[in-house]
């Protein structure tokens, strides 16, 4: 399934996901909980509209987004 996250850009490019879609699927991003690190990654864990709880990777080096889990 095809994931495309549009971000927020302040202070610097891609900051945080504001929504993504999945599939068909539009998700807005109403709260950030977490944010981290690996060597090449940036993770989000957010909690979307409809109030299920999701984790986004970012690829750094490929600019890639990958939807490790949801929790609904």
């Amino acid at each position: 399934m095809k994931l495309r996250v549009e971000c927020y850009s302040g202070r610097k490019e891609d900051e945080r996901p504001v929504r993504f879609q999945l599939g068909e699927i539009d998700y807005m991003v109403e709260e950030v909980l977490d944010q981290w690190y690996g060597p090449d990654d940036a993770f989000f864990k957010v909690r979307t509209d409809d109030g299920n709880l999701h984790v986004l990777r970012r690829n750094m080096c490929t600019n890639e987004w990958h939807l490790e889990t949801s929790v609904r």
